[in-house]
């Protein structure tokens, strides 16, 4: 890699998509997206021109709302940011990962309920379809699903850790550390290197993360814009 070139990792969304999650992508021009119902992760080429932002608005129809990951450059008149968030992002650098009995894989089937936990613990959004991004492993008490983390991202080399939460009732038990080491473990014996991110302000999960063996890889920030209701229009 040369000097100043970027990293898979500075736009992970359009490296999976453009990558091994190909099979996810929706296309317009240069602009990528999963399928709404899989995850809302869209992507936009490192440097947008106007009609990058007019592919994307297309894409996403007149009013929607649109996620910006890691999008650090100007939004074009007339879009309106409706969230902005700071964020953290984090890679492997000494992870002890090992497999782990306790834990069992989610399918299809488990999704109605993933929803429910996803519902009352909020760490982030899941679909009907994300579970199709990757494995998801989760921890059953009395049969209920009361933690789960699984794979998100995937750029080539690497693969997002995501979704990590724990019901109310569980904490303090080490599920989550549980869960990260064996979606970790899993992610190294394919041969790539396990990521995640999270909110800056998130301090007890950024503690929790470097403890176990990730470090700051940079900041980054979670957007959302609104597409403008009318466009434009174009000049000839």
């Amino acid at each position: 890699m040369t000097a100043g070139a970027p990293h898979v990792l500075d736009n992970p969304a359009l490296a999976s998509l453009a990558g091994p999650h190909a099979h996810f992508a929706e296309k317009r021009g240069r602009v990528l997206r999963y399928p709404v119902d899989v995850s809302p992760w869209l992507a936009l080429p490192d440097a947008p021109d106007a009609g990058d932002w007019a592919d994307l608005a297309a894409l996403a129809g007149p009013g929607a709302e649109v996620p910006l990951t890691a999008y650090a450059g100007q939004i074009p008149e007339g879009w309106e940011i409706t969230f902005h968030v700071e964020g953290v992002q984090l890679v492997d650098d000494g992870l002890t990962t090992a497999p782990d009995p306790g834990v069992v894989r989610l399918g299809p089937a488990d999704v109605p309920e993933i929803l429910d936990l996803i519902e009352r613990t909020r760490p982030g959004p899941f679909l009907p379809r994300t579970i199709e991004m990757g494995t998801y492993l989760g921890i059953r008490r009395g049969g209920a699903l009361v933690a789960m983390a699984g794979e998100r991202l995937h750029p080539p080399g690497w693969t997002e850790i995501s979704a990590v939460c724990t019901d109310a009732a569980a904490r303090g038990q080490g599920l989550a550390t549980r869960l990260i080491l064996a979606v970790a473990h899993g992610i190294r014996e394919r041969g790539e290197t396990p990521f995640l991110h999270t909110g800056a302000k998130n301090t007890g999960a950024i503690r929790l993360y470097e403890s176990l063996g990730f470090r700051l890889r940079r900041t980054t920030a979670f957007l959302a814009a609104r597409v403008p209701e009318r466009l434009p229009e174009a000049v000839s």
